[in-house]
């Protein structure tokens, strides 16, 4: 069961990125009247306009339909479809890189606690 719907997400997203319902509208050509039925959940849109709505903030189309709570920015989608595509000793040496790094980083939280 979802806990957040599609209008809720929308509108957190939206929001989070200082972007009103007419300026999200004009990317989409649609009225701004229409982001703001499904911001609260009056109407649904189809699987294209949904799509499109999360191609203009960004955004995967599964956190905004409730499918993940994950949150994944599109540079960052675009990013990890980039290393998919490498070879598997250039994937590996990005994710020896990754690992070091996240490494480091946890590491510094500790200590900085």
């Amino acid at each position: 069961m979802k806990s957040t719907t599609f209008g809720k997400r929308l509108g957190e997203v939206r929001k989070n990125k200082k972007m009103s319902q007419d300026e999200l509208a004009k990317k989409l050509a649609v009225h701004g009247a229409v982001i703001g039925r499904y911001e609260r959940d009056e109407v649904k849109p189809s699987i294209e306009v949904a799509a499109a709505v999360a191609e203009a903030l960004e955004i995967s189309l599964d956190y905004l339909v409730g499918n993940t709570d994950l949150l994944l920015e599109k540079n960052v989608v675009n990013k990890i479809i980039d290393i998919q595509r490498l070879n598997t000793e250039d994937k590996a040496h990005v994710f020896a890189l990754l690992d070091a790094f996240l490494q480091s980083h946890k590491a510094k939280k500790v200590f900085a606690s």
